[in-house]
């Protein structure tokens, strides 16, 4: 659908946070986002404390696998999330830019996994409910 809107989560190593903010963005708002992710520097494979962390929400991310970030990613993206990585990210003129700051998961334990975790969540339900409610039109007349 061309009116979809697209969102691009962008973290250094694509293991962690990008990868629960694209699983929250996919479970909350179903066909109704496009969603991708990638990294500056991406790691093998994704963050298995991230992975449980998700996990816990009933949220699989399992089989997802760390993607080099690319100007087309960020081309294709409507809005751009960063979450740490600096000024790797590309910028294009009209795309709308975020940058959440958020500890990185990598080498840290499950409950402060968690904590980053119910961090993401907040911020993409805001966002979901940002990019998938209608502009209001005020009615004609007086």
């Amino acid at each position: 659908m061309p009116d979809t809107p697209s969102v691009l989560f962008v973290c250094v190593h694509n293991a962690g946070r990008s990868q629960m903010a694209a699983g929250f963005l996919a479970a909350l708002a179903g066909d109704a986002i496009r969603v991708r992710s990638a990294g500056s520097l991406p790691a093998e494979r994704i963050n298995p404390v991230a992975v449980a962390a998700m996990a816990e929400v009933g949220i699989d991310i399992t089989g997802r696998v760390p993607a080099q970030l690319s100007a087309d990613a960020v081309h294709a993206a409507d809005v751009v999330v960063t979450m740490g990585c600096g000024d790797a990210c590309p910028v294009f003129p009209g795309k709308r830019y975020e940058d959440w700051q958020l500890d990185d998961p990598a080498g840290k334990d499950l409950d402060r996994v968690r904590a980053i975790r119910d961090e993401i969540r907040t911020r993409v339900a805001h966002l979901v409910a940002e990019l998938t409610t209608a502009p209001t039109v005020a009615p004609h007349g007086g």
